[in-house]
Order: C-alpha cells, then sequence, then structure tokens
C-alpha cells in the first residue's frame, strides 16, 4: 500500500484517502477489535485503544505519526530474516520479537517527543548482533548486559572493558557496542525526566515558580550560586549551592500502567487478597475503610493509589569520615501485594535533598513540588492507559502515612519530639519527670492506660508512692490538630532568628495542604525497628551493667532516694567506696557468662541475623556491635532463651513476655480480635517493667511501646511501616555514588538508568528482575 500521504498536508484529498485506507486496513486485519484501534497521531503514539471515529479525528486534525511506516499494531505482519533454523528457535525469535515491539510502545510517547530515536529502537530492536544468529538482537543483548551491571554493581569502567572483550570474541562485524557511553545512547530513550531545582543553602526556598530567575535568597540574601574565593556578585552565574532533585511520580505512575502484569498487581488488594477478618494488608486497617467510606468516588476504582512515604538522612560517602546528609524522599505503594510492597522494584524515588547539611524542620520546603503533585493526583486526577484491560482511565491518588524514625517523625509533623511533652499521640496529656540526678526527662505513669478497676491502681509501694487515679489521655483527631497548628507562623530557612518557645507544635506540616489529611486517624507512624532497637539496647545494657549503656548506676539510685521509692536500693557509703545494693534485675558474674556463652554458641541460617559469635565479648561479657537487625532477632527469638534460668522469676516472666509481644505485632498476619487483648497486655508488661527497672530506663522509646497496638488496629501490618527495607534501600543507593565530588547527581542517574533497565527486563524472556530478589531458599 502507498503510504507516502502520510508527509502530505492533512488538508489534501490525498491525505484524507489515506486515512480511510487505513483504517479500512486496520478493521481487516486487527480480529476482535470492536471498532477500537491503538490511535497513531503524533499525541497518542500507539499507546491509547480508541474508537474508529475518534482516530479518525485525531488522525486529520493533529496528524500521522510520520516513523510510523510499519503497521505492526494494526496488523501488518513483519518480516522475519529468511535463515535456516528450528521451529523452537523460530518460536523463540518470534516471542522475543514481540516483547520488543510491546516495550517500545509502553514506554509512552513522551519519550520520543524528547528525542528522535523511534526508527533507532525498531531498527535495534530487529537486526541480528551478527549475520545469521537471530536469538540476540542488538536490543535485546544491550538490555540483557544492563540487567546483570544493575543486578551486580558493576562500575561504568568494567563494563566497558566486558563490552569490548565480548565484541572481540564475537564474529567479525557483530555490532555490540564496545564502550558504556555507548550501550547507554541505546538504553536512553528508555529512561524518564527529571527536574533539577536550584534552593538556597540554607533551605529558605526554591528557585521555582516566581522565584525562578533570582539570584539571591530573598529571606538571607546568600547567592544562589557557589562563590568563588570568598567572593560575592550578585548576578554572577556558576554552579548552584544546593540542588533539590525532583522526579515527577505521575511520569513513572504511567510507566507502571502501561506494563499488564503491573497494572494488574495494582488491583490486587480487591482481587487477589484472602478476606478472613484476619489483618494481612493494610486494606484491613480502620484507616483505608474510613477513606472508603468518606470518599466514595475515590474508592470505586480499586486502581486509585494509597501511597506511603519515607525518607531518612543518609551518608553517600559511606563509612568514609564525613558528616555529609543526603535525605532521598521514597514513596512505597500499598495497593500492590504484601510481598511486594516494599520491595526495590516498586519503591519509587520521588526526591533527593543534596546536603551536606540535614534540612531539619525546614523539610517543608523541599516537599512543596511532591505535595502539589499529590495535590493533583486527588483532585483533579490523571489520565491513565491500563496495560492490563487496554482501556484509558482517570487515575486518582493519595498519602497514606509516612514511615520514619522518631527525629524524622517531628520534623515531618511539626512536633517538638524532645523535652516534656515528647509523646506525639498523648501530647499534653504525656506524664513525665525530670530526673535531678541522671539530668535526662523520663516517661512513667502507664498505671494511666489501665481499666479503671485493675488492682495495679492501688499499689502505692511498688510504684511511685502513690495510687493511680488518672485515666489516659484522649487522642487528638487530626481536626484538632490542625486547630492547634493552623496559625503558627513559621519563617523557613537555617537564618532565622531562634527563640525559646513553650508550644510543643513548631509549624503546620505541608502535608495539611492535602484536603484528606485531617480526616486521617494516623497520619505519620511510629517506626517500630528503632523502638525495637533502643528497648533492645537498654535491657541488654543494664542486664550486663555495660558502661554508658546501663540504666542502673548511682545517678539512677540517687534519683530512687530523690522520688522516695524503694529505698533499700540507696547507694551506701563505705569508706572512699559506694555500695550499690543489687537489684531484681542485678546478675551475678556467672549468670553473667551463662547468659553471653547462650548466645555465643547460637548458630543461624544464613542470612537470618549476624554471627553472633562475632558479636559476643567473653573477655568483658557484653554484646558489641548490635545491628537493629540483630537486635530485631534478640528481641523475638533468643532473649527469652537466654535470660532462662538466670533472673529472678517475675522478671524473667516479663521481659519474655515483652518479647512475645513484638513478636506478635511484627507478625504477617495477625488476628483482629486479639488486638484488644494485647493493648491490656502491653499495658501490664509496662507496670511491672515499672515495678522492676530504675525509672532512668524509661525514655520516650520504651513509652512509645503502649501506641503500637493502636497503630497496627488503624494502618494495618507493622512489617509493611517500618525502616527496614527503606534503610536497605538506602544502601544500595549509596552504591550508586561513583562520583564523590557530586554523590546526588550520581544516584539519580544512576536510579534512571536502572529504572529503564527494570521496566524492559518484564519484556525479556529468561531475565531476573533487579528488585525482586530471590530468597535465599530458592
Amino acid at each position: 500500500m502507498d503510504r507516502s500521504w502520510i508527509n502530505f498536508i492533512h488538508t489534501t484529498n490525498e491525505y484524507e484517502n489515506g486515512v480511510e485506507q487505513f483504517l479500512e486496513f486496520a478493521n481487516m486485519n486487527v480480529p476482535d477489535n470492536n471498532g477500537r484501534f491503538y490511535c497513531p497521531c503524533v499525541n497518542c503514539l500507539n499507546e491509547r485503544k480508541l474508537p474508529t471515529n475518534v482516530i479518525r479525528e485525531h488522525v486529520l486534525c493533529d496528524g500521522f505519526l510520520k516513523s510510523y511506516t510499519k503497521w505492526i499494531w494494526h496488523g501488518e505482519l513483519i518480516d522475519m530474516p529468511s535463515v535456516d533454523v528450528s521451529e523452537e528457535e523460530e518460536e523463540v525469535d518470534l516471542e522475543m520479537g514481540d516483547q520488543l515491539e510491546e516495550m517500545i510502545r509502553d514506554v509512552g510517547h513522551d519519550s520520543f517527543q524528547r528525542a528522535n530515536v523511534y526508527e533507532n529502537l525498531f531498527t535495534d530492536a530487529e537486526k541480528p548482533l551478527y549475520a545469521e544468529f537471530t536469538k540476540y538482537t542488538r536490543l535485546s543483548t544491550v538490555l540483557k548486559l544492563f540487567n546483570v551491571k544493575a543486578r551486580n554493581g558493576w562500575t561504568d569502567k568494567s563494563f566497558t572493558e566486558l563490552l569490548e572483550l565480548l565484541s572481540d570474541m564475537l564474529p567479525e562485524g557483530n555490532i555490540l557496542p564496545t564502550r558504556n557511553y555507548d550501550a547507554k545512547k541505546i538504553l536512553c530513550p528508555m529512561g524518564m525526566k527529571y527536574q533539577k531545582i536550584n534552593a538556597c543553602p540554607n533551605d529558605c526556598v526554591l528557585y521555582r515558580k516566581e522565584l525562578a530567575m533570582l539570584h539571591q535568597c530573598p529571606r538571607c540574601g546568600v547567592s544562589r550560586y557557589k562563590q568563588k574565593d570568598n567572593e560575592f556578585e550578585s548576578n554572577s552565574k556558576g554552579p548552584p549551592a544546593k540542588v533539590l532533585w525532583y522526579l515527577p511520580v505521575v511520569l513513572r505512575l504511567k510507566r507502571l500502567f502501561s506494563n499488564a502484569n503491573d497494572a494488574k498487581l495494582m488491583r490486587w488488594h480487591v482481587d487477589g487478597r484472602t478476606t478472613d477478618g484476619h489483618l494481612r494488608h493494610p486494606v484491613d486497617g480502620l484507616q483505608w475503610r474510613k477513606i472508603d467510606s468518606m470518599f466514595p468516588n475515590f474508592s470505586n476504582d480499586s486502581r486509585n493509589i494509597r501511597f506511603g512515604l519515607a525518607t531518612d538522612g543518609m551518608n553517600p560517602y559511606g563509612n568514609l569520615s564525613s558528616k555529609h546528609s543526603s535525605w532521598p524522599v521514597l514513596l512505597v505503594i500499598y495497593n500492590l501485594p504484601p510481598w511486594l510492597c516494599m520491595k526495590r522494584k516498586y519503591v519509587m524515588l520521588s526526591l533527593m535533598i543534596s546536603g551536606p547539611k540535614q534540612p531539619g524542620n525546614d523539610i517543608d520546603i523541599y516537599l512543596t513540588p511532591l505535595v502539589e503533585d499529590l495535590k493533583m493526583l486527588w483532585e483533579e486526577g490523571v489520565d491513565m492507559f491500563d496495560g492490563y484491560t487496554g482501556d484509558s482511565f482517570k487515575l486518582h491518588a493519595m498519602l497514606f502515612c509516612t514511615i520514619n524514625d522518631f527525629p524524622t517523625y517531628g520534623n515531618l509533623r511539626g512536633y517538638n519530639t524532645k523535652g516534656h511533652k515528647a509523646c506525639p499521640i498523648c501530647e499534653e496529656g504525656t506524664c513525665h519527670h525530670q530526673l535531678q540526678h541522671g539530668r535526662k526527662t523520663i516517661y512513667l505513669g502507664h498505671r494511666r492506660f489501665l481499666s479503671t478497676n485493675h488492682p495495679y491502681r492501688k499499689l502505692k509501694k511498688a510504684f511511685n508512692g502513690c495510687q493511680e487515679n488518672e485515666l489516659a489521655p484522649m487522642v487528638l483527631s487530626g481536626s484538632q490538630v490542625y486547630e492547634h497548628v493552623k496559625d503558627i507562623g513559621v519563617v523557613f530557612g537555617k537564618m532565622k532568628k531562634k527563640g525559646t518557645s513553650s508550644n510543643i507544635w513548631k509549624k503546620k506540616s505541608i502535608f495539611f495542604d492535602l484536603p484528606y489529611w485531617r480526616v486521617l486517624d494516623v497520619r505519620h507512624c511510629i517506626d517500630v525497628m528503632h523502638v525495637e532497637k533502643n528497648v533492645c539496647d537498654s535491657i541488654i545494657g543494664t542486664l550486663l551493667n555495660i558502661q554508658g549503656k546501663t540504666k542502673d548506676g548511682l545517678n539512677a539510685r540517687l534519683d530512687l532516694v530523690e522520688m522516695g521509692i524503694r529505698e533499700q536500693l540507696a547507694p551506701q557509703s563505705h569508706g572512699k567506696r559506694t555500695y550499690l545494693p543489687p537489684t531484681c534485675h542485678t546478675l551475678s558474674k556467672q549468670e553473667k557468662r551463662s547468659f553471653c556463652e547462650s548466645l555465643q554458641g547460637v548458630k543461624v541460617p544464613l542470612g537470618y541475623s549476624s554471627n553472633f559469635k562475632r558479636l559476643v565479648s567473653m573477655k568483658d561479657l557484653k554484646l558489641l556491635g548490635l545491628k537493629s537487625h540483630d537486635c530485631h532477632v534478640l528481641m523475638q527469638q533468643l532473649l527469652p532463651v537466654a535470660i532462662r534460668g538466670i533472673l529472678p522469676k517475675n522478671v524473667r516472666y516479663t521481659l519474655t513476655r515483652l518479647c512475645f509481644f513484638f513478636n506478635a505485632i511484627c507478625s504477617k498476619v495477625i488476628n483482629i480480635e486479639k488486638l484488644d487483648q494485647l493493648e491490656n497486655e502491653v499495658v501490664v508488661i509496662l507496670c511491672q517493667l515499672e515495678m522492676y527497672f530504675p525509672p532512668s530506663f524509661f525514655d520516650i522509646m520504651v513509652h512509645l511501646i503502649i501506641h503500637l497496638v493502636r497503630e497496627v488496629r488503624i494502618c494495618g501490618l507493622v512489617f509493611l511501616r517500618w525502616m527496614y527495607p527503606i534503610e536497605r534501600y538506602m544502601k544500595i543507593l549509596k552504591g550508586y555514588v561513583k562520583n564523590q565530588y557530586r554523590p546526588e547527581a550520581s544516584i539519580v542517574e544512576r536510579y534512571i538508568a536502572e529504572e529503564a533497565v527494570e521496566f524492559c527486563t518484564d519484556y525479556l524472556s529468561q531475565v531476573e528482575a533487579i528488585g525482586v530478589p530471590k530468597s535465599h531458599y530458592h
């Protein structure tokens, strides 16, 4: 068929006749089309299936895609090279070719608008690596090699050497690129764009919108650019002093939904989950159901997304002695199955806040572009093509919760997590006490959370010498919090005047710009990983009396005297020496040895935890170098075994019950009916710890244990809301740093490349995904 009409003017008769011939051709050659085809206009670019009359209008008004000369998506067969191969190999070739063509179509028209590479991609997808060898094409070879490079963290230099070696090993005339630079040029069209936004080095403003043309910060007057030789010129240009890297979330969602498998997974929480009254997914929590009931238009389409936002500081230089702090902001998708929610493949890097200093309370400045996109996704939505159903729909999205350690929790919430009112849930009702000798704030009074008729409320001597008549403080709703913070005026930036303020709220969080934010019961989640680690460190340090980590000492005993409790434990002077009477948790040297020997002899499967034999010092009878996951394994499994037989029965049972509590809330399936029992159990455990351990033991992390069950009931399972997968992902981001002069730029560029390779992996046969690792068992 003559296709020269594609280049004619749209108003000519030849062009109109050619359009009619094309539509007739598609209608005859596409089976079961139901009158809908991929639209080949310059805007749709064969991405959307539309009715015939709409396609006719698009092509006549906007124009036909000039590079689309082989109508492969409208029924035209591909000319395969006539090579003498077996039927099995021919089937593999056809399957591979179909997948590559589908991949090129699903890349999206945005990439082709930025670079005229459609023809090159299609040519590379057809061209065999060398003559008479059709199993691998130039495009498939490069993509598979990049997949291996990304999975194993190869450097660009080593990859270039590999390409040179492979090219030399292959027959003459092969078209394999010989440099990483040449291979990356083939991959570039698959990558998605990002934005570099200049920022004030004092975290005052972002130079965007109406501030885009300024050279100086309008608040602190500091130059937008790096200074040379301590000289400053207001109009001089140069490298920006600080940069925010923004990776638009909408583009990544379009890429995600263009893949049929991923588009199908986005509705798993409705179509694929088990509904048996147990907590298995955030959809089983109260907050998800509340959103469904309050916003039925949002919940009617199961493809609408609920995000979790996580951020934390990291040193991109690894173990080098540097105080540089980079802050990636990550998004996780809760529509996915629980075994994929937190996997590397589906964690989206949305922001990279450059260092060297952490943003702290000024992080709202950097979150502005992301929050604007989230607000747009909630109110207006985005037109999206569903690769699974083959139709278009309006996608909406919302922020479900945030996942952070406790200091970042305070920065995002705008709450002061230090001092007397440090608990962000109890707030004004936080029960605190200032130790005179230990010089720290402690948080006791957990008997308030018991039922009104519980016998512990009447005990005096075992606690603080008084009966407990107060009730637990009421948790403020999001609307009540908003009323407290809506009038707080904050000037962001490190150069602002710092005055003393008694207000526990530091600012109105930028997340309150989202219309639904004040409706949520839990907006910021307590990180169980850090709570468990801090509690474990306190218990181990106190039991083994590790210097600097024990909560029992001379000052702790003097505070007991000051508070008028447990007088028998008061320090006693014997000449120049001070004697501390043993407590119920004090271990003898032989008991410490027994404790350490039991942990030293532990053998665990590969990848289960660290080798505890290396963590135990039998010389000093203490544990050294415990990581977060080691503390997790101790609290979940090993501590109840290690203390068996070396502590009084009541103390041993209390610590064992605490370990069982952490084990229960960290389970992957939780019976909803047992949550009330767990909530009562943890209050009793904390009250018993008050009876046995010194007051200095009860820092804010110990107090936060009492609120964990509430968040499980509202937001769902703990393992989808803690920092373990986020910390692991940040380790991967550190590995992306190959240019130590510009670490954040290096991270973003390599992330874009891996993102493109991961997308292409789904269209290649016999290739493993990068971000969904196999278990040790497999």
